[in-house]
């Protein structure tokens, strides 16, 4: 998962259901050509395809997207690296409790932004 003080950098995920490849390549900070480069190298990240091929990611994908970002551009991994490091994650990370804990996360970070808006 990103850090705090990586996240302090990014804009706040949106209470959206899906989104487009232009609204995730601005909330993660990447052009849309890396997000489609980044879906042949992850196999976790795949949105969902519609009519005329668009891509429309939802929250998980969004938050998965910056925590590849995170891994390659902050802390230094290659793609094979990442692509290993989400792989344990993912296997570690199947508790319920913890998609919970996950979920909150977000939301309160949604929340303090809004906060700080106001």
């Amino acid at each position: 998962m990103l850090e705090p003080s990586n996240n302090n950098q990014l804009p706040a995920i949106p209470g959206k259901r899906y989104f487009t490849i232009g609204e995730v390549s601005e909330l993660c900070g990447v052009k849309p050509h890396v997000l489609r480069y980044w879906e042949q190298e992850f196999p976790s990240l795949s949105p969902v395809k519609r009519r005329g091929n668009r891509r429309y990611y939802q929250r998980q994908d969004v938050v998965l997207i910056r925590q590849i970002r995170s891994l390659l551009y902050e802390e230094g991994f290659t793609i094979g690296g990442a692509r290993q490091r989400l792989e344990g994650e993912a296997q570690q990370e199947q508790t319920p409790y913890k998609q919970l804990l996950d979920q909150t996360i977000i939301e309160l970070e949604e929340v303090l932004a809004a906060l700080k808006k106001g």
